[in-house]
């Protein structure tokens, strides 16, 4: 079960706000009710079965289970050695990062193998921040209920936000008062609102109507169309989730950051990364990019103090280009963002001293235009669409082969009225072009259009000759098959 992709998962959501209303009311709606939800919830979605080899199946919930039992054994380990830095600090990191990696690379080594489960990545990162946390000495070490919670919170499991425990553990402790409730009620009325707008409407008519569309074509024009198509969905569908996910979190007290603020109005791509998954740049940012700048500081690494904030930005984008994936496209994703970080760091220094770019409206303006299309451009290579195959937009199929007749139908979703020819093939001999065009009530129930994309021919005489034929219907023009084509003819 994927939360809040579908009105199914709110329907059960109402089994655990209504109660917690009620529960708030009276300032009884505390960290048990919220951790009593939180086993709920977890029971439901990671009821699924998952395929560690291709003969062997598990439920989800034991990976779950055995996922929180290992950090918390890892964290355990690390506070009792004193939480000290050095070799023991790097191993207790590569520990909390092993079922991760195992997540990611385990079906590349192995096809047909799976581990983790959703949502590992973002829990795996707020594992990370208790032990820089405890590195750190700014947090003592949690109890089993208490780093059970902060991982598992069930409004954030899935994507994020990706909340701090410093910051998570004063609110779910915090008692509420009936007018905190309310405040908080409000707060997450305005974001249910905001959810709905953008990931049933807009996210759903952008997909629907242009991505889907732009997507199904090969020619350039088309690319550059599903560029923009795609950098307006992945926002309106991922900041319609963060809503929810934020919205859910109030209403049982813990006020889970933004992680999104107009970020198509950057001026520039480190504005763009202070707007855009917010709780995730910021995570590389302190944890990965600060620390290794300090690091280099001490200890004298670099001559220039701007080679090691490059260097900084190639560390943490590559990490967060990895992070997503190792497909090619997520590494590429992070070097590319990595090298505009750096280059806009060169840009500003220069600019700093030489003040060749006054904040003027028309420099505000062409800023803004300039850093929106480098952003799309770098979510399109996100995407991996780039160089990938056009994705099929017919759908139909193969009802009947033999020896006498021939029939099936075609639909092209795209244009729900409009006919579709379907060429069959004897092997690589093409012998025919037949029209989808005879009506069907079947398909008109159905919603296919009209109806009018049925298609039945008599069985054509050089397929009626001694001999295996293999046969193969496609769309006209192309060589998309039809469901249950090509198939094999043995006529007498």
């Amino acid at each position: 079960m994927i939360p809040y992709a579908d009105f199914t998962y709110f329907g059960l959501l109402l089994y655990a706000v209504v109660p917690t209303l009620i529960l708030g009311m009276f300032g009884r709606a505390g960290w048990r009710w919220a951790l009593f939800v939180t086993v709920a919830m977890l029971l439901l979605q990671y009821n699924g079965f998952l395929h560690i080899r291709p003969d062997v199946a598990v439920r989800e919930i034991w990976i779950v289970i055995g996922f929180a039992v290992w950090q918390w054994a890892t964290v355990r380990v690390f506070a009792s050695a004193g939480a000290r830095g050095g070799w023991l600090f790097f191993t207790t990191i590569g520990a909390s990062l092993l079922p991760l990696v195992a997540a990611k690379f385990l079906p590349v080594i192995s096809p047909g193998s799976q581990f983790g489960f959703l949502g590992i990545s973002y829990i795996t990162f707020r594992a990370l921040d208790i032990v820089f946390c405890l590195r750190d000495k700014v947090i003592v070490l949690p109890g089993p209920l208490d780093l059970f919670l902060f991982l598992f919170f069930f409004p954030t499991i899935s994507s994020g936000p990706i909340d701090r425990y410093r910051r998570f553990a004063s609110d779910w402790s915090k008692a509420r008062t009936r007018a905190e409730c309310l405040a908080d009620l409000d707060n997450a009325v305005h974001r249910i609102f905001r959810g709905f707008f953008y990931k049933f409407i807009l996210a759903a008519l952008i997909k629907q109507y242009w991505l889907d569309r732009a997507a199904s074509s090969g020619h350039f024009g088309a690319l550059i169309s599903y560029m923009y198509a795609y950098s307006l969905y992945l926002f309106f569908d991922f900041a319609g989730y963060s809503a929810f996910a934020i919205a859910l979190s109030y209403l049982f007290g813990v006020h889970t950051p933004e992680n999104f603020d107009r970020p198509f109005l950057a001026r520039n791509i480190r504005d763009f990364w202070n707007r855009w998954h917010i709780t995730l740049s910021f995570w590389f940012r302190d944890h990965v990019y600060m620390r290794f700048l300090l690091a280099a500081t001490r200890g004298q690494w670099f001559a220039s103090k701007h080679t090691g904030a490059i260097l900084g930005y190639f560390l943490a984008f590559g990490l967060m280009g990895l992070w997503h994936g190792p497909e090619p496209h997520y590494i590429i994703y992070g070097l590319y963002q990595a090298t505009l970080l750096s280059a806009f760091h060169v840009f500003s220094n220069l600019n700093r001293v030489r003040q060749r770019w006054r904040d003027t409206f028309a420099w505000r303006a062409t800023a803004v235009f300039i850093t929106f299309h480098f952003v799309c451009f770098g979510l399109l290579i996100f995407s991996g669409r780039i160089g990938a195959a056009p994705l099929p937009h017919h759908v139909g199929e193969v009802e009947r082969a033999n020896c006498y007749e021939i029939y099936g139908w075609v639909w092209d979703k795209y244009q729900p009225n409009t006919k579709v020819n379907v060429d069959l093939w004897d092997g690589d001999q093409y012998l025919m072009t037949i029209p989808a065009n005879q009506f069907r009530q079947d398909l008109a129930d159905a919603g296919y259009g009209k109806g009018e994309h049925g298609f039945r021919i008599m069985t054509p005489p050089p397929l009626e000759k001694r001999g295996s034929h293999r046969i193969h219907l496609r769309i006209s023009g192309t060589k998309q098959e039809l469901t249950n084509s090509p198939q094999v003819l043995v006529c007498p």
